[in-house]
């Protein structure tokens, strides 16, 4: 027999013993010569596939080899399983495979934007409803003027103070202390506010008090705005509420078209896709393109469109929404020197 075997039958049988590292100089008479010692791992060399993930093995005569690993076999293309023609015309049933490549097809195309949404609704942060609560409030001051009248006394001035604050009414489900929901500040809801103090008792320089954001905004819990005299004083505070996304208010006609006053630009688009199922205005011939009945005819100026020219014709239609409209009205009262009123608004 070979010496390989003669040399696994003697160490079987226990005459000599074998190390696992290497074989020991008693080896030398069972195999009739000395043999070469095993490499240890200090001494193997690294190979150039070893950071590619490949093993590294030993072979009887102690040479290194390396397996590299076997890249996964690629998915046929849909061009590769299609039978060709003459195979179709001799076999009629074929075409019931055909009809499942194109399923297969149409599945694989659903599940990977199914998996596009999913991702990126993962990515948007979970958004709800909540009742935003307005506080406006008014407060007359009387402070000792530093001119002195013909008596020799000071006079009294008159002043009042305007301010509007705004808070976010807890959810009885949530727990007190939780820091998933940190409480927001009042800034952080609005766009942009405009007071408008009556023009005929203050003038067309300063009636008016805007606050717009920026990218250097400092978020406030409230605003105040402070003016001289004890007069009644009226007053309007238009606030411009940041919705995330976007909210836009329709176009008188689209509006009543579609049934929406106000809406983000997806949701408008929804809804138009919506009508357009509803009328059967898709052509059946090609099937991006839209035959425009009259009343889409009168809000967008043509007869026939392409689906995806939708949004670029929505901008023209779709314009900020309208602010939130509070009324106040700033006097003194006599028995008491302030007032306030509270507004609700979802946000």
């Amino acid at each position: 027999r070979p010496i390989k075997s003669f040399v696994k039958l003697r160490s079987m049988s226990g005459q000599f013993p074998i190390r696992q590292a290497g074989y020991t100089a008693d080896t030398r008479s069972a195999v009739g010569g000395p043999m070469r010692p095993a490499l240890t791992s200090q001494q193997m060399a690294p190979h150039p596939y070893a950071r590619l993930g490949g093993s590294r093995s030993r072979d009887r005569r102690g040479r290194v080899t390396t397996v590299r690993p076997t890249a996964p076999p690629a998915q046929p293309r849909l061009a590769d399983r299609e039978l060709p023609h003459t195979i179709r015309d001799l076999v009629p049933e074929s075409q019931a495979y055909m009809d499942l490549l194109r399923l297969e097809q149409k599945l694989d195309a659903t599940i990977m934007r199914k998996r596009l949404d999913i991702q990126e609704a993962l990515k948007r942060p979970v958004k709800k409803k909540c009742t935003l609560r307005l506080f406006v409030t008014h407060q007359f001051f009387v402070t000792q003027s530093t001119l002195m009248s013909d008596e020799g006394v000071g006079t009294l001035e008159s002043s009042w103070e305007l301010k509007i604050e705004g808070r976010v009414l807890k959810d009885p489900t949530v727990q007190p202390g939780d820091a998933s929901s940190p409480e927001r500040k009042f800034s952080t809801f609005l766009k942009g506010l405009v007071i408008e103090l009556d023009r005929d008792m203050y003038g067309p320089d300063s009636h008016l008090v805007e606050w717009r954001r920026t990218l250097q905004t400092q978020e406030t819990v409230g605003f105040q705005v402070g003016r001289k005299g004890e007069l009644p004083v009226k007053c309007k505070a238009f606030l411009t509420l940041d919705s995330q996304p976007a909210r836009y208010r329709l176009d008188a006609r689209l509006g009543r078209l579609l049934g929406i006053h106000t809406d983000t630009r997806p949701g408008v688009v929804n809804a138009l896709w919506t009508y357009i199922k509803a009328h059967k205005l898709q052509d059946r011939n090609e099937r991006d393109h839209i035959n425009c009945d009259p009343p889409l005819q009168q809000i967008f100026t043509v007869a026939r469109m392409k689906f995806s020219d939708i949004p670029q014709r929505l901008h023209g239609l779709l314009h900020p929404p309208d602010p939130i409209v509070i009324n106040h009205l700033i006097r003194y009262t006599g028995h008491c020197n302030s007032d306030s009123i509270i507004w609700n608004c979802s946000v």
